[in-house]
């Protein structure tokens, strides 16, 4: 599409810099491999208001000392602090985690698809998602609300939800983009 403008730019080039893991202030900017971290700040200061542990008052200290220790950065203002996201003024309170679950059931779903379909890799390749839309149809949106998600997830890929399946693709996309070497995933190499 725009070759004068990448003709001097290699693949491994191009495909590191559309990949680049870089912590930022907004959680809706954030890139996939950082997002959940924004997820996790967030659930840990509602556990604390909720429980009574923390003031509403102190909520823009917590958020400061709690984002500065997990990305290593200062938010300059409450706008690109605690005030950025509109799920607390419309007491949304608890609703963060949903997209970490997202991320999660999408992960362990994208495995099974895998497994079941084999090579997907080739058929992305060549613009081509109709087996994927497919095995999406017929194991997840075919069952509407039929199961709960925890449920469904189990049917599905024959396992509880777990973690392992997102950390191993994000391992898996990001350590050769970063030269991370093997997997320590669980401490299990």
């Amino acid at each position: 599409m725009f070759p004068e403008a990448l003709r001097d730019v290699t693949l491994d080039d191009f495909v590191f810099a559309i990949n680049g893991v870089q912590p930022s202030y907004i959680r809706v900017e954030a890139d996939e491999a950082t997002y959940n971290m924004h997820i996790i700040l967030r659930f840990e200061l509602e556990q604390a208001l909720v429980s009574g542990d923390l003031k509403v008052a102190d909520v823009p200290a917590a958020w400061n000392e709690k984002f500065e220790h997990s990305f290593a950065l200062k938010p300059p203002s409450h706008a690109l602090g605690c005030l950025q996201d509109i799920h607390w003024s419309m007491g949304g309170i608890g609703y963060f985690p949903t997209y970490t679950l997202g991320n999660l059931y999408a992960a362990q779903f994208m495995e099974g698809a895998r497994r079941d379909l084999g090579d997907l890799d080739a058929d992305f390749r060549r613009g081509e998602f109709s087996r994927l839309r497919g095995w999406l149809n017929q194991k997840v949106h075919r069952q509407g609300q039929r199961y709960r998600a925890a449920e469904l997830c189990r049917r599905i890929t024959g396992k509880p939800l777990s973690y392992r399946p997102l950390l191993t693709y994000l391992w898996n996309k990001y350590g050769p983009l970063y030269g991370l070497g093997t997997s320590q995933i669980d401490g299990r190499g």
